[in-house]
């Protein structure tokens, strides 16, 4: 072999060793997700826009123990890190010793909407101001300027995950899953109205005559059930209420017909899973707050927000600001949803 054609082929060797060693290199990533679930949901498409395009990421996420469970069953996640809340806004900073000495090549801090510089990030995700308030979704889009295409929510579920949701929901006749818990009174629905819809639209000669109940919440939600769990037979009613993760819900929410639910973190994993979505809103603006996707329909009571302001202007009474929307609202646009999506089906 000539010296030139050895030459040529040593180079070649070196380049392609170059380039084995760029790719085996990590894109180490710490994302600092919302301790608010709903705002948590909404903004995982973030993460799974970069999953499938930053170069060989390996993620670490900080995470609220009540949203830490929606990322447990990622891929390519070294560890999540739990974090309790403090008076600090960066109520993360606790954790700063395990992960303070490692380069980042990004930092998303979602909440805040903001990197730092104690954590020496080679790449920054600034959010720009805007004068008018956006939906949580696009606001968290713009962390990474994808404000125009922003991504959709998405939870990775592993396939034991899958397999026991299709266990629970497995059977015959659509499924009609409510969630009739809120963190907050005022933003509770009457458990009785619940029950009320879902009687109708499970009737004998209503639009799900054949259909299940799925019923959902926290454990701590179980009350705000125990109309709906008189609503139908027993072989017809999937209650999940306290019994399953997050993760769970999510996956068994795929298979549901129709969904009704609060201003809860439920109804955003419900418009994320694909159901078509039924959101009851009082005391909440749905500009900012609503389901995504194409699927979700709003319902408020005769009240607007700006009403509810003036007899709650902190919107921390005791109160519920959902009486006034009536059970008749809410099953009109239950069967109007359904007729828009049977095509679906």
């Amino acid at each position: 072999m000539g010296n030139v054609a050895a030459g040529r082929l040593e180079r070649q060797g070196k380049a392609a060793y170059r380039f084995a060693s760029m790719a085996a290199k990590t894109f180490p990533i710490l994302f600092i997700a919302s301790a608010n679930l709903s705002e948590a949901v909404l903004a995982s498409g973030l993460l799974k826009k970069l999953y499938d395009e930053a170069p060989n990421p390996r993620f670490t996420i900080v995470a609220d123990p009540k949203v830490a469970p929606l990322f447990a069953e990622m891929p390519k996640v070294e560890r999540i890190l739990v974090s309790r809340k403090k008076s600090s806004p960066r109520r993360w900073l606790g954790l700063l010793g395990p992960i303070r000495a490692r380069r980042w090549a990004l930092v998303v801090d979602a909440p805040a909407g903001v990197t730092t510089g104690r954590l020496r990030p080679r790449g920054k995700a600034l959010r720009r101001r805007h004068e008018e308030p956006a939906h949580k979704l696009i606001e968290a889009a713009r962390l990474m300027r994808l404000e125009d295409e922003p991504p959709a929510p998405f939870l990775f579920t592993a396939p034991a995950t899958e397999a026991r949701a299709k266990a629970l929901t497995e059977g015959g006749g659509p499924i009609l899953a409510v969630a009739p818990g809120a963190e907050w009174m005022g933003k509770a629905w009457p458990p009785e109205r619940f029950a009320e819809v879902a009687r109708r639209l499970l009737a004998a000669g209503g639009p799900l005559p054949e259909g299940r109940l799925m019923i959902l919440g926290s454990a701590s939600e179980s009350h705000a059930a125990d109309a709906l769990r008189s609503v139908t037979s027993r072989h017809r009613t999937i209650d999940l209420v306290g019994k399953v993760d997050l993760l769970t819900a999510y996956a068994a929410l795929r298979n549901a017909r129709l969904y009704i639910g609060n201003d809860t973190g439920f109804s955003q994993l419900s418009a994320a899973a694909g159901a078509p979505t039924l959101a009851l809103f009082g005391p909440s603006d749905d500009r900012i707050w609503r389901p995504w996707g194409a699927n979700v329909r709003v319902v408020r009571g005769a009240r607007t927000l700006e009403d509810i302001r003036k007899v709650d202007p902190t919107l921390t009474a005791a109160v519920s600001h959902m009486v006034d929307l009536s059970a008749e609202s809410v099953f009109t646009a239950a069967e109007a949803l359904l007729e828009e999506t049977a095509l679906g089906v």
